[in-house]
């Protein structure tokens, strides 16, 4: 497989980053997954992680080295998230389940498909055009498909951001897959949290998408929905990729991760599994902004370091 890949995260006007993001990925396979903490429950953060572990353990136990059943894969995931979710409550005592939104992307083959609960999203763009895009799981959207309100109020309806689908909610969550997408080369897939659908417009997201290379697009539309947002903004996170191919045969260019080389038995990870680090903490400080955006320039710097190893 070769791709180009970069993500970015900015805190906004929040105390606290709820969203998480990362990816991993096998000589065949690649997941990538973004999960956004719900922040009118306790502990947002928390599920969020959560889910981020759960279905990069799942990932690299299953990969060997593609996933055989990728759509069962995802929605199992994704519940035994939702389960792990519940066990950390229950083990911490706690008064509430933490709850998340995610979306989930996995790649082989040539071939995508997606899954998500909530209202995180999902854009698989194609020369400036979305192909395909996540129906979020939210009141207003269940309104425009009875025909009750108008999809030109998805920007300002009072129910836009009221949702009825999550990971660690009282009921089990619908997980919503996609079909399977055949990809072509200069393909880009993006992943990103409600703090940059709701401030940039989908046309805009496309036409930085196309434009742009994902190193250049991501943290553009991070900053731009930032700033539209302004002292209120949201957290606002993006994880995207620019698919070249599953054929190895042509040599990768600048920024690009060709994982030929890579061991069949092998996984690359950016995604935490330190379950200690977890359950510390309800007691530790959240992080600042300047901590939040070190921990991703590093990421990024490990992406960079990767491209170079693989190739």
């Amino acid at each position: 497989m070769q791709f180009s890949v970069y993500q970015h995260s900015h805190i906004g006007g929040r105390k606290v980053n709820q969203d998480r993001m990362g990816y991993c990925f096998t000589r065949d396979a690649l997941l990538l997954v973004l999960a956004d903490g719900m922040g009118g429950h306790q502990h947002g953060e928390i599920a969020a992680t959560i889910a981020m572990q759960t279905l990069s353990m799942l990932f690299q136990m299953a990969a060997k080295p593609y996933i055989k059943k990728p759509e069962r894969f995802l929605e199992d995931a994704m519940q035994q998230a939702h389960r792990d979710i519940l066990a950390y409550m229950a083990r911490h005592k706690l008064d509430e389940s933490p709850r998340t939104t995610v979306v989930a992307c996995l790649v082989q083959h040539n071939c995508a498909v997606w899954a998500h609960c909530g209202d995180s999203r999902l854009y698989w763009v194609r020369a400036n055009r979305v192909l395909a895009q996540t129906r979020d799981h939210s009141h207003l959207e269940y309104l425009i498909a009875k025909g009750l309100a108008s999809p030109a109020e998805r920007a300002s309806h009072p129910d836009r951001n009221k949702l009825y689908n999550c990971l660690g909610g009282g009921n089990a969550p619908r997980i919503e897959l996609s079909r399977q997408a055949g990809l072509a080369p200069g393909d880009v897939l993006l992943l990103c949290s409600d703090g940059l659908w709701s401030m940039v417009p989908d046309a805009e997201i496309a036409q930085k998408l196309a434009t742009r290379t994902v190193v250049q697009a991501v943290p553009e539309l991070v900053s731009m929905a930032v700033a539209i947002g302004g002292p209120r903004a949201d957290n606002t996170t993006a994880l995207a990729i620019s698919w070249q191919g599953a054929d190895n045969a042509v040599g990768a260019g600048p920024n690009v991760i060709s994982t030929q080389m890579l061991p069949e038995d092998q996984v690359s990870s950016t995604i935490s599994n330190d379950a200690a680090a977890l359950d510390t903490a309800l007691d530790a400080d959240p992080f600042d902004e300047d901590a939040i955006e070190k921990a991703i320039a590093e990421i990024n710097q490990a992406i960079e370091k990767s491209s170079h190893l693989l190739k």
